[in-house]
């Protein structure tokens, strides 16, 4: 396995507050100490990177709430991968605005 792009969301569930700000900021933080890019979007996160070290990340990622007090976490992971070529975030979106 090798280069991926992976759209990673993390919903810590049963907090007191409806607000999940700090724990994005938190998960967020955690995911940035690895060194992928990565972008961040309102619904979710994008990671650029290779197969093991986006999937460490996304562990890390998920126990973060975890490690707040959150009881249940919820973690939607989609992955994209060619083998043919490398994928980039960029590329991707570049190659369909051209064609709009």
């Amino acid at each position: 396995m090798g280069w991926i792009i992976a759209e990673v969301t993390v919903v810590p569930l049963g907090t007191a507050s409806p607000s999940l700000s700090k724990y994005v900021a938190e998960v967020e933080r955690v995911l940035r100490s690895f060194g992928l890019k990565t972008t961040l979007t309102p619904m979710s996160t994008i990671i650029e990177g290779e197969w093991d070290d986006v999937f460490r990340a996304i562990k890390a990622m998920h126990e973060k709430p975890f490690e707040m007090g959150a009881l249940r976490v919820s973690t939607r992971i989609t992955v994209d991968e060619r083998r043919d070529k490398r994928l980039h975030m960029e590329e991707k979106v570049k190659t369909v605005e051209e064609k709009i």
